[in-house]
């Protein structure tokens, strides 16, 4: 049961409906909001209003934006000819912090999960293949994480793409620079070992 008012109890609800945020964190961010200035309280709500307002899906990578086509789309410098798919708009900026990669994206938003009542329809793979089947992709990337479910998704984008005649690849799996062998599982050393490559 709670003691608190209700606008207080309201606040720690909503904190808690947050992923990865239990009910002592709920009241601990809950708390700190009511000791912040007014002025400080009253950016944070606007910031959350504004964002919600203004970001929508980019018209041709689904990646999260305020304007349309995003700035990576927009770009001229990139490889239109390159995609690399991902699960979720902030893989994006994982991979951007490389500065390796010069092609552009595309964001599923999720996986197929069938345990969450997910299927290919749910997640952004009908508009990657309109941008396929427009003829200026070569290679599409699959960047997508190595769980059962993102390896499904990868497996079925990848059969769905293979008759289009564009070469389809799939980012590297296994152990990371500078881990210890000693502390892998097994399936992370197989990826390793089936994803070798020549020196």
């Amino acid at each position: 049961m709670d003691y608190y008012a209700l606008p207080i109890a309201n606040l720690i609800e909503q904190f808690s409906k947050l992923p990865g945020i239990g009910r002592k964190t709920a009241q601990r961010l809950a708390f700190y909001i009511l000791e912040m200035e007014p002025l400080e309280a009253e950016k944070l709500a606007v910031a959350i209003t504004e964002a919600k307002e203004k970001i929508r899906y980019c018209s041709i990578c689904c990646n999260l934006t305020d304007e349309d086509p995003c700035y990576i789309c927009n770009d001229d410098r990139r490889d239109k000819s390159l995609i690399c798919v991902v699960e979720g708009a902030k893989d994006i900026i994982a991979m951007e912090k490389t500065r390796e990669f010069k092609g552009v994206y595309h964001v599923l938003h999720g996986v197929i999960s069938p345990m969450e009542n997910r299927g290919p329809d749910e997640i952004r793979i009908k508009e990657l293949l309109n941008r396929v089947y427009e003829g200026q992709v070569e290679e599409v990337i699959l960047a997508i994480n190595p769980t059962v479910e993102g390896e499904a998704t990868a497996l079925y984008i990848a059969k769905l793409l293979k008759p289009l005649g564009v070469k389809v690849t799939r980012i590297a799996h296994g152990i990371p620079v500078g881990g210890d062998l000693e502390y892998f599982d097994e399936v992370t050393l197989s990826k390793a070992m089936e994803n070798r490559r020549e020196l």
